[in-house]
């Protein structure tokens, strides 16, 4: 097999704020593999919260690049990687690596991904939740009900800011802009147990559906004992990183999300999955903000998950790949082989 790299600017088509952070842009290392005519694709995207910058990606890349060229085809690397011979690999890198395997094998063998994943769904497809960053209360509201105009029936509110009166101010004009919405909180862990008690309470009185993190990662057992006594369902999501996370977890917590490049993508993903199965705690798919291209291998999981967060590629300026859809509220995968994904041409706009 040939490899490639190519490390490219994702840029946000507005700010997005977090309460740890405010993101305007990603850069973005694309993993290309082929063989005997045929191209599979992978991406992994930098993050300051994760440790991983554009230099730091492309050598980790480079390496696993190294690797999978001594394969003789795409079929017996992406064995070899299913039976753990990457293991040690960041999981982001991991992540990537995998997509480009999935997604040649994939062409070769003439499937989607998800029929290499087991799945006999005709056409795995769910409504997306849509972020909201931290904004102006009314500025939420009007976005809320552009969102809900344009299809969107999931919508997903950034809060945590130091304010509390804020954030709840910003809860309310999302639910009065958006009565009908399923509406998910994300205050990113910023919240002490008395402010997510409190303003659970009130989210609760609103019909919020859910909350992830609401409180600081690195204890786990404190949110699954505030997840015991909370107001609204709890979803990990720092606390929760890979399978031995979400087997602490499970039955303990109300969700689990599920990122591929914090987890190491689709394989371990669908062990999170079976692990959860009638545990009591249910999957999330969640994303960075990235290209269709890292969202992709999700989106073939989608029919396992009760909340599926994957618009990350709708946060962006320009989408440099294609075919995930999710501007009307809802992704879903095509019927091409493979991940279903092509890179757009150079005078194409979004869809």
């Amino acid at each position: 097999m040939k490899t490639s790299l190519r490390t490219v600017r994702l840029d946000l088509a507005e700010p997005l704020r977090i309460s740890r952070s405010t993101t305007t842009a990603r850069e973005a290392v694309w993993l290309t593999l082929a063989h005997e005519g045929e191209r599979g694709h992978g991406e992994a995207v930098t993050s300051v919260y994760y440790g991983l910058d554009a230099p730091g990606l492309g050598r980790l890349l480079d390496v696993e690049a190294q690797w999978l060229a001594r394969f003789a085809d795409p079929e017996s690397a992406l064995e070899a990687f299913r039976t753990g011979a990457r293991k040690d690999t960041p999981p982001a890198v991991a992540a990537a690596v995998e997509s480009a395997l999935l997604d040649l094998v994939g062409k070769r063998a003439g499937v989607p991904v998800h029929r290499l994943l087991g799945s006999h769904e005709a056409q795995p497809s769910a409504a997306t939740a849509r972020t909201i960053g931290i904004t102006a209360p009314a500025r939420a509201g009007a976005v809320a009900a552009r969102l809900v105009r344009e299809g969107f029936s999931v919508l997903k509110l950034k809060v945590g800011v130091p304010d509390p009166a804020e954030d709840l101010a910003r809860v309310r004009a999302v639910r009065a802009a958006a009565p009908h919405a399923r509406l998910l909180l994300d205050p990113n862990g910023a919240w002490s147990v008395p402010e997510a008690e409190r303003l659970l309470a009130f989210g609760a009185e609103l019909g919020v559906e859910a909350v992830e993190q609401p409180l600081a990662p690195g204890d786990p057992e404190a949110l699954a004992r505030f997840a015991e006594r909370s107001p609204l369902p709890v979803i990990a999501d720092e606390d929760a990183i890979d399978v031995d996370d979400a087997r602490r977890l499970a039955g303990r917590v109300q969700g689990v999300n599920v990122k591929l490049a914090k987890c190491g993508g689709v394989g371990a993903a669908s062990r999170i999955a079976d692990l959860l199965d009638g545990s009591g705690t249910d999957l999330m798919l969640g994303c960075l903000t990235a290209s269709t291209l890292s969202l992709a291998p999700a989106v073939h999981l989608v029919h396992r998950a009760r909340w599926v967060d994957l618009d990350g590629h709708l946060l962006l300026a320009h989408d440099p790949w294609t075919g995930i859809g999710g501007t009307d509220g809802t992704v879903r995968v095509s019927r091409t082989p493979g991940l279903g994904v092509r890179e757009r041409g150079p005078r194409e706009g979004r869809p």
